[in-house]
């Protein structure tokens, strides 16, 4: 039975013919997103497959949070994902363009909170980095010493930007601008780490928009190397070169810490305890969004909806959590599950 208004239009574009021949309906649910998101959602996925026979497990993608919205957003029907992994809101925009497609109406489930790491392979010495150091070692443009002016990038090694640091080459492995873990790696550390100088802070008076892209612009020498979507791909050249840092988000790290650690930043090294009370610096909320004009004609959505939102998932004890995924307090917990399971959606 078909339940939403705009599952009607569904169904017709789920059994559109084409070429002369009819396509049959999608009979699993298709997920695309968020890498950081991806490892969460599979293990959704696998156990949903085992525990419910009338359904297929879900088909899971990374693409990043940026392309993930972007297929999301498309349109409905059976070539359009029903859900979109998410480490970070969406934007205002992306809810526009979701509109423009007849993707009208979204539930949005916090599904809890992960940390933004960089992280080294165990070889190396740990850093004690700052978010200062971090912004001056990959700021495009950075105060002069002397004058106090913007200049290009020359720093070379960590030791170059502060003495305390050892004298390695600045190498950063990390997100393409697609990537929910880039906005929020900005968000979180670069537009932090540039208000600690007096040249950014003089710069805002005067013009806004020059100090915003002087904050968030990351260099292109070299020193930040665009690493794609596959974070195991930046833990395995982490390895591979002991020197380079990497930036991902703590259940990789969780993963995979026989072989790589977390460096602190601003005294506070990445742990499930210092992410979930809040004092390591550089924390966000993770996302699942899911298209409604779905329910009911895709099958399992619903239930898979209430699996991901489910106590043995997403709570204090829950199987995610041994994958690193941070829980939200019990409170805001409940309340999301509530309104995931009811399918509240986005106010326009």
């Amino acid at each position: 039975m078909i339940k939403h208004p705009l599952a009607f239009a569904v169904a017709a574009a789920l059994t559109l013919a084409g070429a002369g021949q009819a396509q049959s309906a999608r009979d699993y649910i298709s997920v695309v997103g968020s890498s950081t998101v991806y490892p969460f959602t599979t293990a959704v996925a696998e156990q949903f497959g085992k525990a419910n026979a009338n359904f297929k497990t879900p088909k899971v993608e990374s693409t990043g949070t940026g392309g993930g919205f972007k297929l999301f957003c498309g349109g409905v029907g059976v070539q359009h994902p029903d859900i979109s992994n998410a480490s970070r809101a969406i934007k205002k925009s992306e809810v526009e363009t979701c509109a423009k497609n007849g993707v009208t109406d979204i539930v949005e489930i916090n599904i809890g909170f992960d940390g933004i790491v960089l992280a080294s392979s165990k070889k190396n010495q740990p850093m004690p980095l700052t978010i200062k150091d971090i912004w001056l070692a990959l700021a495009k443009e950075v105060p002069d010493p002397a004058t106090g002016k913007l200049v290009m990038n020359n720093f070379k090694t960590w030791k170059d930007i502060n003495p305390a640091l050892p004298a390695n080459k600045i190498e950063v492995l990390g997100p393409p601008p697609t990537s929910g873990t880039r906005d929020a790696f900005v968000e979180l550390v670069m537009d932090h780490g540039c208000k600690e100088f007096e040249a950014i802070k003089a710069l805002e008076k005067s013009d806004e928009k020059k100090a915003k892209a002087a904050c968030q612009t990351i260099r292109e020498d070299g020193a930040f190397i665009e690493a794609g979507e596959n974070d195991n791909l930046i833990v395995n050249k982490l390895v591979a070169n002991p020197n380079a840092l990497g930036v991902f988000g703590y259940s990789f790290l969780e993963e995979n810490l026989d072989k790589i650690q977390g460096e602190t930043i601003n005294g506070v090294a990445p742990s499930f305890e210092s992410i979930a009370d809040g004092k390591y610096p550089v924390s966000r909320p993770l996302f699942v969004y899911v298209k409604k004009a779905h329910v009911g004609v895709i099958p399992g959505i619903k239930e898979f909806v209430a699996e991901f939102t489910s106590e043995k998932a997403v709570g204090d004890d829950g199987y995610l959590g041994k994958k690193g995924l941070i829980p939200l307090p019990d409170d805001q917990r409940k309340q999301v599950a509530a309104n995931a399971n009811s399918l509240k959606t986005l106010s326009p």
